[in-house]
């Protein structure tokens, strides 16, 4: 599993990538189809057609790394998208679970505690 910290931008393809693509071809889907620079940090995550793989392109300090996970039984079940939305931005704990299989349709975050005064 990735251990990031909070603070990382992430950023989901709405819609389904061929993941034969490697290092070239997904940092310019990040420049061509979501409009940012795949050197900024961010991790990008990418979806096959079928839902059963997903790969993860982020600049680590000194080059690129992809992570690559392939499901054998299920599927991931994808974050709605912003209808003409190329991109979803997601958040590191949403991230982890829909990584481990939960479903983030339904689950409702706690609020947030706040201090008084």
């Amino acid at each position: 599993m990735l251990m990031l910290p909070a603070s990382v931008r992430i950023y989901v393809a709405s819609g389904p990538v061929d993941l034969r693509k490697g290092f070239d071809g997904l940092s310019g889907l990040v420049r061509n189809r979501f409009g940012c620079d795949p050197l900024d940090g961010a991790l990008y995550v990418f979806f096959s057609r079928s839902r059963r793989s997903v790969k993860i392109l982020w600049w680590d300090r000194d080059g690129f790394a992809i992570w690559h996970k392939r499901l054998e039984r299920s599927r991931y079940r994808l974050p709605e998208a912003v209808p003409g939305s190329d991109k979803v931005r997601m958040e590191w704990p949403d991230l982890a679970l829909l990584l481990e299989g939960i479903e983030l349709r339904g689950a409702r975050r706690r609020p947030r505690w706040q201090r008084a005064g």
